[in-house]
């Protein structure tokens, strides 16, 4: 594992035991354990670790002082010596109070899912809105822990769970981590502003925008790359790319739209990421369609499919037009085929079938395409002219004296979104005022 500190290049190698806790609350949630385990080893292996065992537990409810009880971290301590561990990871979030007391009977380095979904994600953060928002997600996690996380602080090795935002990380005054959240929410707020003009830019031009959204590792980056040729790093791991990327696909009628490649979800997302990332996560409340991709393969399936679900709830952009895209159905077993749905909203893909490539094209235009409705529009309007070609599929266009008569066909929501400016040249057939009286 390379992990990039400030001034050195460093080679570091964790080896961790895995915990995880089984409550009664989480058995309600209806959560799987093993295959929420499973996406720890996962995410563990992403983050350059080496993975020596995995250890359960069974409680009703957490242990406040230990976790997962005395007992169990004896079982632990000598599973760590036994097998030479360094570092134990546990599935669930800690306390910082937990996370001292482990490590003072343990003498290992404690880390949670969620700091270490914040470790993959300030390896991945590339541009500045990335750096910031890592920086302020972990900040926000560090905060209420300071009392917990001495010796996390305190190591100068490296490894997972070190791989920190600045010096304010090594920082453990309180008052100092404070004034560096404040000052990173007012950077961020100067990005979203940014953001925003962005947003404003596309609308008042009129592009067309299409959303990938999904599970990470559902294969959404491999997509955009094949679709637009678009020069994206691909991976087979969790959160292979963080920041989101747009591309121009052309459809195969001629029109343009911007397809967009959003940061990956995942089952326990920390708030504080999600806090921080919203601005990013509500590109997708700007999309005209939503593509969720779906790794079919998965064991997970359904319960990814969820998560998905539940955080474009969260986000407001579930009543988006929507279509669901199987992919890696080529990884699949006859039988695993048989219980994928496969309709019109429903594909079963794989992202390097030219024919599905193919398919996804043909169906984002038909989804987006809508009524078709006849514009009038005066010749000297160019600017409307122009409107129509990048809103709309113009199917026709003839010429009546000083007008321009255009066969559009467009969506609901574009014709919503544009009707202030073009209602008033909508072509409506003069009427036989004389057929429609009726005689007294």
């Amino acid at each position: 594992m390379v992990i990039t500190t400030h001034d050195t290049m460093t080679e570091i190698q964790d080896r961790a035991i895995l915990v995880s806790l089984v409550t009664d609350k989480i058995k309600r949630t209806g959560i799987d354990p093993e295959l929420s385990l499973q996406e720890l080893v996962q995410l563990a292996e992403t983050a350059g670790v080496e993975v020596l065992d995995v250890l359960r537990q069974n409680k009703e409810t957490p242990d406040t002082k230990w976790f997962i009880g005395k007992g169990k971290v004896e079982e632990l301590r000598m599973a760590a010596d036994g097998l030479g561990a360094t570092t134990a990871i546990f599935d669930q979030e800690l306390s910082g109070a937990q996370v001292r007391n482990l490590e003072e009977s343990l003498d290992l380095k404690i880390i949670d899912r969620t700091q270490l979904i914040l470790d993959i994600f300030a390896g991945r953060a590339k541009t500045r809105e990335g750096i910031i928002q890592v920086e302020l997600a972990q900040l926000s996690y560090l905060l209420p822990r300071l009392s917990g996380q001495g010796k996390n602080l305190s190591r100068l090795g490296g490894g997972i769970g070190t791989r920190g935002p600045g010096e304010s990380k090594l920082e453990t005054d309180r008052r100092h981590i404070r004034n560096r959240i404040t000052e990173l929410k007012r950077q961020l707020d100067e990005v979203i502003k940014t953001r925003e003009l962005h947003r404003e830019r596309r609308r008042k031009s009129g592009a067309v925008q299409v959303a990938l959204v999904g599970y990470t590792n559902a294969g959404k980056s491999t997509l955009l790359k094949q679709l637009t040729d678009a020069d994206v790093y691909i991976e087979n791991q969790l959160f292979a790319t963080l920041d989101p990327t747009s591309r121009v696909l052309g459809l195969p009628g001629g029109k343009e739209v911007v397809l967009t490649d959003t940061v990956g979800f995942i089952q326990n997302l920390p708030h504080h990421l999600v806090a921080a990332f919203r601005s990013t996560l509500e590109e997708v409340n700007e999309a005209n369609l939503v593509l969720h991709v779906v790794d079919s393969s998965s064991p997970m399936r359904t319960e990814q499919m969820d998560v998905v679900q539940a955080i474009l709830q969260d986000l407001g952009a579930a009543s988006k037009p929507q279509i669901t895209l199987f992919n890696k159905i080529d990884l699949c077993e006859p039988e695993q085929h048989e219980m994928l749905p496969a309709d019109a909203r429903h594909l079963k893909i794989s992202a390097f079938n030219p024919d599905d490539l193919e398919r996804i094209t043909n169906i984002i235009q038909d989804e987006l395409a809508g009524d078709t409705l006849v514009f009038r529009i005066p010749a000297d309007r160019g600017d409307l002219s122009s409107l129509l070609y990048r809103v709309g599929d113009v199917l026709e266009q003839d010429f009546d004296e000083n007008d321009i008569l255009y066969n559009v066909r467009l969506n609901k929501e574009d014709y919503e979104k544009w009707a202030y400016m073009l209602n008033e040249f909508i072509d409506q057939p003069e009427s036989n005022t004389d057929e429609e009286q009726t005689e007294l």
